[in-house]
C-alpha cells in the first residue's frame, strides 16, 4: 500500500513569513530536528540566492558527514534551465530540487503579461527537469504554482510529460488556500490516477483549511495507488495565514477517524520530538505558539470546566483524544530565579566556561575553549537571541559547520548608475583632498 511521507518546508516558504524570519544557524537547527524526527524531507532553501549559499552547502555538508540522514534535503528553484543549472553550480552536492512554475490561466496571465502560453510553459519545465536531470539529481519534483486553479487536463499533460523526462513527483500548490476538501480529493484523485506519480500536496491557510485539504488530498493519491508528500511548515508559518501545519497533519493521519489504522505514514517518523520542535522554531521566529494550538499549545491538554476535569482525571480518554507524552511532553520546565550566567556576543571566557560547564562539555585546552567562545559570540550576533542549548552544542561539535553557516558575503558588483554614482562621490572626495 502506498504511503503518507512529510514534506517540512517551514526553510523555504515559512521563511517567507513577512516581517518574520530564521538567522541561517536556526535554519540548521531545525534541519537537523526535523531530522531527529525522522521528517522524510526538508526544502531547505534557494540555491540561486546569494546569501544562502554558506548555509546551503554547510548542511549539505552535513548531510555527507553523516549527520543529517534520515531528512533528504531539498532546494526550491524556478523551472527554468538557467535557474537549474545556477543552482547546481552554487551547490556541487545538492542532491535533491523542486522545480516550479505557475500554471494557471491566472498566473500565466497576470504575471507573463501576455508574454508566455501553455506551451511555453510546459517547454521551459521540461527543459528544466532535462537539466536537473544532467545533473544527476536524485529526487526531481515539479511544482504546479496555483494548481487548485489551473485547467486539471493540463496539469495531467504537464504531469505525464516530466514524468517522461524523468521526475519523479508532482507538485499540486494551493497557493491561495482556495480548495476546499471534498475538492482538493477529486481533483487529487484524478491527477494521480491520470498519471500515476506520486502527488506532494501543498496547502495554504487562507480560508483555514490547509490542513483538511492536505490529508484528504492525501487520502486521494494513497487511494489512486501513489505515494503522497504532505508540505507542512512548523507551527503552521508562512506567506499571509501561513501552510498546513507539521503536527496536525501528522495527528490527523494518526489519529483521525478515517484515517487511523486505514493509512501508513513514513515509519521513521518520531512524533515525540514534536514538542521540542515546535517550541524551539517559535522561539526562533520569535513568536509565541497559540494557546489553543492542537497539541503543542498551552491548552491543548488543560482542563477547567468540572465535568471535563472530572472526566479527564478518571480516563484521560474521556477528553483527550491522544496523549501529550506522544509528543514529547510532560517534563516541567525549570526557570531559573536566582543567579543566572550567559553567555552573548560580549561574553568572557570564565562565565563562557560556565555555561558549558553546565551542559557537561569540557574543552581540552584554552586554544579550543576560546576558539568556541569567539563563535559563540558571533552566534548571538547572528541570531540576536539567548543560544539555546542545542544551538550551544552545535557550535562545539561543529565549529567548522558553525562558522561556515554564519558567514555572509554581500553580493557587491557596482556597474551602471550606482557605479557612476560611486565613483562621482570617489572624485568629490579627491578634490576636497587637493583643495
Amino acid at each position: 500500500m502506498p504511503k503518507i511521507y512529510f514534506v517540512d518546508v517551514t526553510n523555504r516558504d515559512g521563511v517567507q513569513t513577512s516581517r518574520l524570519g530564521l538567522a541561517k544557524l536556526q535554519k540548521t537547527m531545525i534541519n537537523l530536528m526535523l531530522n531527529d524526527m525522522g521528517i522524510t524531507q526538508s526544502e531547505f532553501g534557494f540555491p540561486t540566492t546569494m546569501h544562502e549559499l554558506n548555509y546551503l552547502n554547510a548542511n549539505l555538508e552535513l548531510v555527507r558527514r553523516g549527520v543529517i540522514k534520515r531528512t533528504k534535503l531539498s532546494g526550491w528553484m524556478r523551472a527554468i534551465a538557467d535557474d537549474v543549472e545556477k543552482s547546481f553550480s552554487n551547490c556541487p552536492h545538492l542532491k535533491n530540487c523542486n522545480l516550479s512554475q505557475s500554471t494557471s490561466d491566472q498566473m500565466i496571465h497576470g504575471k507573463y503579461l501576455g508574454k508566455k502560453t501553455k506551451e511555453d510553459i510546459l517547454k521551459m519545465t521540461c527543459e528544466a527537469v532535462e537539466c536537473a536531470v544532467s545533473k544527476h539529481a536524485e529526487i526531481i519534483g515539479v511544482n504546479a504554482e496555483d494548481a487548485s486553479r489551473s485547467d486539471i487536463e493540463y496539469l495531467v499533460k504537464l504531469a505525464r510529460e516530466v514524468k517522461k523526462l524523468g521526475a519523479d513527483r508532482f507538485r499540486y500548490c494551493d497557493t491561495l488556500g482556495y480548495e476546499d476538501p471534498k475538492t482538493a480529493y477529486d481533483r487529487i484523485y484524478y491527477l494521480a490516477k491520470e498519471t500515476g506519480m506520486p502527488i506532494e500536496l501543498h496547502y495554504h491557510n487562507d480560508l483555514g483549511m490547509a490542513v483538511a485539504c492536505s490529508v484528504m488530498g492525501a487520502r486521494a493519491a494513497v487511494d489512486a495507488g501513489v505515494d503522497a508528500y504532505i508540505n507542512t511548515a512548523i507551527n503552521g508559518m508562512g506567506e499571509r495565514a501561513g501552510n498546513a501545519d507539521l503536527v496536525s497533519c501528522l495527528l490527523a493521519c494518526l489519529k483521525s477517524a478515517g484515517f487511523k489504522d486505514n493509512y501508513k505514514i513514513d515509519e521513521n517518523i518520531d512524533l515525540s520530538k514534536a514538542w521540542k520542535l515546535a517550541k524551539y522554531t517559535a522561539y526562533a521566529f520569535g513568536l509565541p505558539i497559540p494557546i489553543n494550538q492542537p497539541a503543542v499549545g498551552d491548552n491543548a491538554f488543560a482542563h477547567e470546566s468540572g465535568i471535563h476535569a472530572d472526566g479527564a482525571l478518571k480516563d484521560r480518554r474521556n477528553y483527550e483524544l491522544y496523549d501529550f507524552e506522544e509528543l514529547g511532553r510532560g517534563e516541567p520546565e525549570i526557570i531559573e530565579t536566582g543567579r543566572m550566567i550567559t553567555t552573548g556576543e560580549y561574553g568572557g571566557i570564565k562565565g563562557f566556561r560556565n555555561v558549558y560547564n553546565k551542559l557537561e562539555i569540557e574543552f581540552k585546552d584554552e586554544n579550543e575553549a576560546r576558539n568556541i567562545l569567539e563563535l559563540a559570540r558571533y552566534a548571538n550576533v547572528h541570531t540576536q537571541k539567548p543560544l539555546t542549548e542545542s544551538e550551544l552544542r552545535f557550535i562545539y561539535h561543529y565549529p567548522d559547520i558553525a562558522a561556515k553557516v554564519m558567514t555572509v558575503s554581500p553580493f557587491y558588483e557596482p556597474s551602471g548608475e550606482l557605479e557612476k554614482r560611486l565613483n562621482e562621490r570617489d572624485m568629490a572626495i579627491h578634490n576636497n583632498k587637493i583643495v
